[in-house]
């Protein structure tokens, strides 16, 4: 284990009541930590509006245009664990700073592009600043803010935070497109990046190790040689179908690359995740319904998407103003996870914001192609949104809660990893089931059934494999015997 010498962070008091309070330093750091979680979440969805727009000016091809966005995604999903595992190593904030110079830098490269090299160079270096940045913020945050309570305040902002944000991205990216230029949903990011790179410096603490270990370099080229190949595969399948040879080469290469993980940090003397981690009942099962709340929502935004634009006739930037109400329900659903998880625990609010997000998506197989189920959708995305969220927050707390501070940039990088390869996963397999039907509004029905049956089977397996009340040194000693 890593031994840090971590400076003094902004005090918490406990209250007689056992309640956690936050002075006004902390929630200056906090404030930092969720606007640059939030810019992120945004830089997500932002050009997706834009892409055509961005195509015509350019000179992209047709086929090129989702390499805008694959770009992204590869750098982000790929990169994420080792920047989170580095960021242990030699200071989280170090990282987190370094990231946002990347990632502002890159905006402005992106928004005064003059073609499709430049344009694709900066969404690749905005990707690798977001799998730095990312995991860096959420280890400051997770080690700044105590296990319990606040902590679980925190990560409940956070993902209301960054839910909202992936929303505001693909209403933002429209409204700026349609009264500015596609460049401003680059430019956008430089003022918040500055902003960031002003204020945190003063108010957020360096981590930094005592003994630095040499970096696992098998272990990375393992994971993140096994992750690139993943995302690209599942990329490419939306493109060119899960049969072309490409794609069956790509993900062959990320099962065999991940399959060999494990063995590879088993003999390392320094791991990038010990396997005693890799074996821990929260970790596993709170990173896979992760992997699943990331993957059912973003691709349901993307299957209403089509319900919208295609069937009903709703312009581009009416179907996303539409999702504001998904938004008002992430939001909710954040603000309401920690209490609910103080209430009850962050296995139940798995368990229970899945069955909600279960039964919300079940309610919109009955969507027609007349435009008077329209109500019906926003109270679906309503309701699916606040029990999306409750399963999010949920699965931040149980993958991230137990292990030391040391150890917390490793926790965010794999929770990271799992958001990024869950929201790259989703929608190409969605897209796949829509195809399978004769027309579309019965392909859009049938990935919802499917969509909520996914949802309803990481509902179970939270509920059968997350144990009520086992402390994590329970769990170790249960890692280490196995």
């Amino acid at each position: 284990m890593v031994a840090l010498d971590v400076s003094p962070a902004p005090s918490a008091t406990e209250s007689p009541q056992g309640t956690t309070r936050m002075d006004g330093r902390l929630r200056l750091v906090l404030v930092v930590l969720l606007v640059a979680q939030f810019m992120l979440a945004v830089d997500f969805s932002i050009l997706n509006v834009a892409l055509p727009v961005i195509g015509q000016g350019l000179g992209f091809t047709l086929g090129g245009l989702q390499w805008i966005a694959t770009a992204f995604a590869l750098a982000a999903a790929g990169f994420t664990l080792l920047f989170g595992r580095v960021a242990d190593l030699v200071g989280r904030r170090r990282i987190f700073l370094g990231g946002m110079a990347v990632l502002g830098a890159a905006s402005l490269a992106g928004g005064l592009a003059t073609g499709p090299e430049m344009l694709m160079a900066a969404r690749v270096a905005q990707g690798l600043a977001t799998a730095a940045v990312t995991p860096a913020g959420l280890s400051l945050l997770t080690s700044a803010f105590p296990e319990g309570p606040l902590r679980d305040r925190a990560l409940g902002l956070n993902g209301a935070l960054m839910s909202a944000g992936f929303t505001t991205g693909a209403v933002l990216g429209g409204v700026l497109t349609d009264l500015l230029s596609w460049r401003w949903a680059f430019f956008v990011n430089v003022p918040v990046a500055l902003a960031v790179l002003l204020v945190a410096p003063a108010v957020i603490k360096e981590s930094r190790p005592a003994d630095r270990p040499r970096l696992d370099v098998p272990g990375a080229v393992t994971v993140t040689g096994g992750l690139l190949a993943l995302v690209y595969g599942l990329t490419a399948a939306g493109e060119a179908g899960w049969t072309d040879p490409a794609v069956l080469v790509a993900l062959a290469t990320a099962a065999v690359l991940l399959a060999a993980f494990p063995f590879v940090e088993r003999r390392s003397p320094a791991p990038l995740v010990p396997v005693r981690v890799l074996r821990r009942r929260t970790v596993v099962w709170g990173n896979a319904a992760g992997l699943v709340a990331f993957a059912t929502e973003t691709s349901l935004v993307f299957l209403m998407t089509l319900h919208l634009q295609d069937v009903l006739g709703f312009s581009p930037l009416a179907a996303g103003l539409s999702f504001g109400v998904l938004g008002a329900g992430t939001v909710l659903g954040g603000l309401l996870a920690p209490r609910f998880i103080g209430r009850f625990s962050a296995r139940t609010a798995l368990v229970a914001g899945g069955a909600l997000q279960a039964l919300a998506t079940l309610s919109l197989t009955a969507l027609g192609d007349e435009r008077s189920t329209y109500g019906l959708l926003l109270a679906g995305t309503f309701a699916g949104g606040v029990g999306n969220m409750l399963a999010i927050v949920g699965f931040m707390v149980t993958a991230t809660s137990g292990l030391p501070d040391a150890e917390q940039g490793m926790a965010t990088g794999i929770a990271t990893m799992t958001q990024q390869v869950g929201i790259t996963l989703g929608t190409p397999v969605m897209s796949a089931v829509v195809v399978t039907a004769a027309t579309l509004p019965a392909g859009i029905g049938r990935a919802v059934l499917v969509n909520a049956a996914v949802v309803i089977a990481a509902v179970l397996a939270s509920a059968l494999f997350l144990r009520r009340g086992e402390t994590p040194a329970r769990q170790d000693a249960v890692a280490d015997r196995a």
